[in-house]
Protein backbone atom coordinates (compact mmCIF):
# COMPACT_ATOMS: atom_id res chain seq x y z
CA UNK A 1 0.00 0.00 0.00
CA UNK A 2 2.86 2.46 0.74
CA UNK A 3 4.30 1.34 -2.45
CA UNK A 4 1.89 2.15 -4.48
CA UNK A 5 1.12 5.37 -2.67
CA UNK A 6 4.56 6.55 -3.39
CA UNK A 7 4.43 5.30 -6.72
CA UNK A 8 0.69 7.55 -7.40
CA UNK A 9 2.64 10.41 -5.46
CA UNK A 10 5.64 10.60 -8.12
CA UNK A 11 3.59 9.76 -11.28
CA UNK A 12 0.91 13.05 -10.30
CA UNK A 13 4.18 15.14 -9.36
CA UNK A 14 5.77 14.15 -12.99
CA UNK A 15 2.44 15.20 -14.38
CA UNK A 16 2.26 18.25 -12.78
CA UNK A 17 6.01 18.88 -13.83
CA UNK A 18 5.24 18.72 -17.57
CA UNK A 19 2.01 20.36 -17.44
CA UNK A 20 3.69 23.57 -15.59
CA UNK A 21 6.68 23.09 -18.33
CA UNK A 22 4.38 23.52 -20.97
CA UNK A 23 3.66 27.05 -19.55
CA UNK A 24 5.93 29.60 -20.78
CA UNK A 25 7.03 33.21 -21.88
CA UNK A 26 7.49 33.60 -25.39
CA UNK A 27 9.27 36.64 -26.64
CA UNK A 28 7.89 38.48 -29.86
CA UNK A 29 10.86 37.24 -32.22
CA UNK A 30 11.46 41.45 -33.67
CA UNK A 31 14.61 40.83 -34.27
CA UNK A 32 14.21 38.21 -36.89
CA UNK A 33 11.68 39.92 -38.55
CA UNK A 34 8.83 37.17 -37.36
CA UNK A 35 6.55 39.13 -36.64
CA UNK A 36 4.46 42.13 -37.68
CA UNK A 37 1.36 44.77 -36.81
CA UNK A 38 -0.10 45.73 -40.42
CA UNK A 39 -3.46 47.88 -40.67
CA UNK A 40 -5.85 49.03 -43.28
CA UNK A 41 -8.34 51.69 -43.84
CA UNK A 42 -10.38 52.32 -46.75
CA UNK A 43 -9.35 55.03 -49.10
CA UNK A 44 -12.46 57.27 -50.53
CA UNK A 45 -14.18 53.83 -50.63
CA UNK A 46 -12.26 52.92 -53.59
CA UNK A 47 -9.65 51.10 -52.37
CA UNK A 48 -6.97 50.02 -49.36
CA UNK A 49 -4.29 52.48 -47.61
CA UNK A 50 -2.07 49.80 -46.28
CA UNK A 51 1.02 50.47 -43.84
CA UNK A 52 2.88 48.56 -41.04
CA UNK A 53 4.49 49.95 -37.82
CA UNK A 54 8.09 48.95 -38.06
CA UNK A 55 9.15 49.08 -34.58
CA UNK A 56 7.49 47.40 -31.75
CA UNK A 57 8.13 44.80 -29.09
CA UNK A 58 6.31 42.47 -26.34
CA UNK A 59 5.88 39.00 -25.27
CA UNK A 60 3.12 36.85 -24.56
CA UNK A 61 2.83 33.76 -22.47
CA UNK A 62 0.62 30.53 -24.03
CA UNK A 63 0.41 26.70 -22.67
CA UNK A 64 -1.15 24.49 -25.28
CA UNK A 65 -2.97 22.57 -22.31
CA UNK A 66 -4.39 25.85 -20.33
CA UNK A 67 -5.32 27.72 -23.69
CA UNK A 68 -7.17 29.87 -21.58
CA UNK A 69 -4.29 31.46 -19.51
CA UNK A 70 -2.87 33.09 -22.64
CA UNK A 71 -1.63 36.18 -21.93
CA UNK A 72 0.13 39.03 -24.17
CA UNK A 73 1.70 42.59 -23.71
CA UNK A 74 2.92 44.86 -26.53
CA UNK A 75 4.74 48.04 -26.85
CA UNK A 76 4.42 49.72 -30.19
CA UNK A 77 6.55 52.88 -31.26
CA UNK A 78 3.51 54.74 -33.43
CA UNK A 79 6.52 56.88 -34.97
CA UNK A 80 7.40 54.02 -36.87
CA UNK A 81 4.40 53.64 -38.79
CA UNK A 82 5.19 53.63 -42.46
CA UNK A 83 2.62 53.32 -45.30
CA UNK A 84 5.48 53.18 -48.39
CA UNK A 85 4.71 57.01 -49.10
CA UNK A 86 7.19 59.44 -47.19
CA UNK A 87 4.93 62.71 -47.68
CA UNK A 88 1.95 60.89 -46.33
CA UNK A 89 3.71 58.99 -43.59
CA UNK A 90 4.99 62.78 -42.17
CA UNK A 91 1.40 63.56 -42.34
CA UNK A 92 0.26 60.41 -40.12
CA UNK A 93 2.78 61.56 -37.28
CA UNK A 94 1.59 65.12 -37.44
CA UNK A 95 -1.01 66.88 -35.47
CA UNK A 96 -4.09 66.26 -37.49
CA UNK A 97 -3.82 63.00 -37.55
CA UNK A 98 -1.61 60.62 -34.77
CA UNK A 99 0.52 63.45 -33.19
CA UNK A 100 3.44 61.24 -33.01
CA UNK A 101 5.49 64.21 -31.09
CA UNK A 102 2.53 64.40 -27.98
CA UNK A 103 1.79 60.40 -28.12
CA UNK A 104 4.71 58.79 -29.71
CA UNK A 105 3.99 54.94 -27.91
CA UNK A 106 1.09 52.61 -28.30
CA UNK A 107 0.16 49.24 -26.07
CA UNK A 108 -2.15 46.40 -26.34
CA UNK A 109 -2.40 44.77 -22.45
CA UNK A 110 -4.85 41.32 -22.68
CA UNK A 111 -7.24 40.66 -19.90
CA UNK A 112 -8.80 37.47 -21.06
CA UNK A 113 -8.65 34.47 -23.85
CA UNK A 114 -11.49 32.60 -24.71
CA UNK A 115 -10.31 29.32 -26.68
CA UNK A 116 -11.74 27.77 -29.39
CA UNK A 117 -11.18 23.95 -30.35
CA UNK A 118 -8.52 25.10 -33.12
CA UNK A 119 -5.86 26.69 -30.91
CA UNK A 120 -7.30 30.06 -31.77
CA UNK A 121 -10.04 32.03 -29.81
CA UNK A 122 -10.55 35.57 -28.95
CA UNK A 123 -8.59 37.86 -26.88
CA UNK A 124 -9.35 41.17 -24.98
CA UNK A 125 -7.26 43.49 -23.73
CA UNK A 126 -6.75 47.22 -23.18
CA UNK A 127 -5.08 49.13 -26.44
CA UNK A 128 -4.15 52.33 -25.51
CA UNK A 129 -3.55 54.83 -28.58
CA UNK A 130 -3.23 58.53 -28.68
CA UNK A 131 -3.59 58.88 -24.99
CA UNK A 132 -6.78 57.16 -24.40
CA UNK A 133 -7.55 53.04 -23.49
CA UNK A 134 -10.76 51.69 -24.66
CA UNK A 135 -10.68 47.46 -24.62
CA UNK A 136 -10.73 45.55 -27.60
CA UNK A 137 -11.10 42.10 -28.87
CA UNK A 138 -8.90 40.21 -31.49
CA UNK A 139 -9.29 37.20 -33.58
CA UNK A 140 -6.74 34.54 -33.10
CA UNK A 141 -5.65 31.60 -34.85
CA UNK A 142 -2.92 29.69 -34.11
CA UNK A 143 -0.47 29.07 -36.97
CA UNK A 144 1.53 26.41 -35.26
CA UNK A 145 4.46 25.78 -32.70
CA UNK A 146 7.64 23.61 -32.61
CA UNK A 147 11.70 23.16 -32.43
CA UNK A 148 12.85 25.80 -34.44
CA UNK A 149 16.49 24.72 -36.90
CA UNK A 150 18.68 26.63 -34.07
CA UNK A 151 17.53 24.25 -31.20
CA UNK A 152 14.76 26.90 -29.85
CA UNK A 153 10.92 26.29 -29.31
CA UNK A 154 8.41 29.09 -31.23
CA UNK A 155 4.29 29.32 -31.22
CA UNK A 156 2.86 31.71 -33.73
CA UNK A 157 -0.47 33.26 -33.96
CA UNK A 158 -2.34 35.63 -36.01
CA UNK A 159 -5.06 38.08 -35.15
CA UNK A 160 -7.21 40.85 -36.20
CA UNK A 161 -8.88 43.84 -34.55
CA UNK A 162 -11.29 46.38 -35.53
CA UNK A 163 -11.17 49.54 -34.51
CA UNK A 164 -12.50 53.11 -34.53
CA UNK A 165 -10.23 56.02 -34.78
CA UNK A 166 -12.89 58.55 -33.27
CA UNK A 167 -12.90 55.61 -29.92
CA UNK A 168 -9.38 56.85 -29.30
CA UNK A 169 -10.43 60.45 -30.08
CA UNK A 170 -8.58 60.59 -33.01
CA UNK A 171 -11.22 63.13 -35.30
CA UNK A 172 -9.62 63.50 -38.71
CA UNK A 173 -12.70 62.64 -41.05
CA UNK A 174 -11.52 60.69 -44.01
CA UNK A 175 -15.16 59.86 -44.78
CA UNK A 176 -17.52 57.29 -43.93
CA UNK A 177 -15.77 54.42 -45.26
CA UNK A 178 -12.78 54.77 -43.34
CA UNK A 179 -14.33 55.00 -40.03
CA UNK A 180 -12.72 51.66 -39.26
CA UNK A 181 -9.08 50.64 -39.18
CA UNK A 182 -8.39 46.83 -39.47
CA UNK A 183 -5.50 45.48 -37.98
CA UNK A 184 -3.61 42.13 -38.64
CA UNK A 185 -0.69 41.08 -36.13
CA UNK A 186 1.44 38.17 -36.86
CA UNK A 187 3.12 37.33 -33.88
CA UNK A 188 5.95 34.54 -33.81
CA UNK A 189 7.40 34.14 -30.24
CA UNK A 190 10.40 32.07 -29.48
CA UNK A 191 10.19 30.40 -25.46
CA UNK A 192 12.40 31.65 -23.15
Amino acid sequence: MKKRNLLAAASLAALMTATTANAAEYLIDTKGAHASIQFRISHLGTSWLLGRFNSFSGSFDYDAAQPENASVNVDIDVTSIDSNHAERDKHLRGEKYLNTDKFPDASFVSSSFSPDTDGGGVMKGMLTLYGTTKAIEIEVDKVGEGADPWGGYRAGFSGIAEIKPKDFGLTFNLGPAAETVYLTLNIEGIRQ
